[in-house]
């Protein structure tokens, strides 16, 4: 076991190096695994199955891991002064992840009483809760490690625990067919790695601050909850789509509908690629009120993002239908014309995750601007809009309904966004020009 540990902290010569190298492999690791992981559920245990495991996984599980994240690691590893303690941020996440546990436990007895789950599929569901709250839980630690300026932690935190929980949901849904028997290895194999990778590890750092200050919770919880609804709103518009399948179809069309809503994570990750390493620039470009120059490089990202998306859509209206029919000989028979069928649901899809980069892009340009209350109306407009027309365009166009839902949310968002950015721009302008300086209002 100390060994294990020595290994984990083991940072080299070059600790920005190993910091960079580790943080890649921890995070594709673990969106490799959540892209790949519905496919080979469906290919093992069948289209049913898959769909229930996709759906858990994806959407419900990810939900509730995003009410035990709380949206609090940006705020914990830029706490460089140390206003709260690790103590604090610790208990703060263990009231977090009870509240996603009741949550989640809470959505599927009331999904339950209505008849629409059975007691299978409530049980895998809850399941992949706990799986993904633990995520969550692991993520305190994980973010205390990028405090610290252990980033390399983080990474092989991240890495090794997807590889191990993984490598045993497989195991046993070979050998035993169950995907029940499998998410409850999974479960096990998770909580395993969090004490292997996070527990372990962070007891043997020095200076970790362990105590618990008064007033910490409160703080912490004052601080961030604004963000925290954002995110959750963020999710469910991106998801809504997702959440009116599983109400108004079955179990197969979450599975087949989740495969063809991959591509948005790949579009997604490309163009955060391109955006982040400019999010410093941006940002010193709007405090020194160089409005102009702050104008010329988000047009110039947004031209960017715009021409993968672009791209993005050539290429699958070029070769969607044979990259769906690849799709279904890996899925192995039985499965042949099950994703063709839904080319055009995921040409409207590519095009509406081609979108939603480009309205995350004016996500952080409104918060270099200190919007957040103009982020967190168009949030709370959409995920309205989101529950009024999600069910109703399902039930009336399927599949391609959904994407079309998916495709006008992202389009809503990108307009919100854009004019607000516009409009914070015109009045950061006013303000310069009427102060005849280089200050003015943010």
């Amino acid at each position: 076991m100390r060994s294990l540990t020595n290994y984990l902290l083991y940072k080299g010569n070059h600790i920005e190096r190993q910091n960079m190298v580790w943080n890649i492999a921890g995070s594709f690791c673990y969106a490799f695994a959540s892209m790949v992981l519905s496919f080979l559920v469906m290919r093992i245990a069948g289209e049913d199955e898959g769909g229930i495991f996709s759906f858990g996984f994806s959407t419900l599980g990810q939900q509730m891991f995003i009410v035990a994240y709380f949206g609090i690691r940006p705020f914990q590893i830029t706490d460089g002064k140390g206003e709260y303690s690790f103590g604090d941020y610790l208990g703060h996440r263990m009231r977090t992840c009870g509240l996603a546990l009741g949550a989640g436990a809470a959505f599927l007895a009331f999904m339950r009483a209505l008849g629409r789950y059975n007691t299978h599929k409530s049980m895998i569901l809850f399941l992949l809760v706990i799986y993904k709250v633990i995520d969550g839980y692991a993520d305190v630690y994980e973010s205390e490690f990028q405090r610290r300026g252990s980033l390399y932690l983080t990474g092989k935190s991240n890495f090794f625990r997807t590889v191990l929980s993984v490598a045993v949901f497989f195991a046993v849904l070979g050998v035993s067919g169950s995907l029940f028997f499998s998410c409850l290895a999974a479960v096990g194999a998770q909580a395993a790695g969090v004490f292997l990778f996070n527990l372990d590890v962070i007891r043997v750092l020095p200076q970790v601050d362990w105590e618990k200050r008064a007033g910490g919770l409160r703080g912490i919880t004052g601080s961030t909850a604004f963000l925290f609804v954002s995110v959750f709103l963020d999710f469910y518009i991106f998801s809504s789509a997702k959440y009116a399948i599983d109400a108004n179809m079955d179990n197969a069309a979450s599975g087949y509908f989740n495969l063809i809503f991959m591509p948005t994570s790949v579009i997604y990750m490309v163009a955060n690629f391109i955006i982040r390493p400019y999010l410093t620039r941006l940002t010193s470009l709007w405090d020194g009120r160089k409005l102009e120059g702050f104008r010329r490089e988000l047009l110039k990202l947004g031209a960017m993002v715009l021409g993968l998306t672009g791209l993005a859509v050539l290429a699958t209206a070029v070769l969607g239908k044979w990259v769906l029919s690849v799709m279904e000989c890996l899925l192995g028979a039985g499965y042949g014309g099950k994703l063709v069928s839904c080319h055009l649901a995921f040409s409207i899809i590519v095009l509406g995750g081609g979108l939603y980069a480009l309205a995350n892009l004016m996500y952080y340009a409104l918060v270099i601007q200190r919007r957040q209350k103009a982020i967190f109306g168009i949030y709370a407009a959409a995920a309205v809009i989101a529950w009024m027309i999600s069910g109703r365009l399902v039930r009336s166009f399927g599949m391609d309904g959904a994407a079309v839902c998916y495709l006008l949310l992202m389009t809503g968002l990108v307009l919100g966004f854009g004019l607000w950015t516009v409009r914070a721009y015109k009045q950061g302008k006013e303000g310069v020009n009427k102060n005849g300086s280089t200050e003015g209002a943010a």
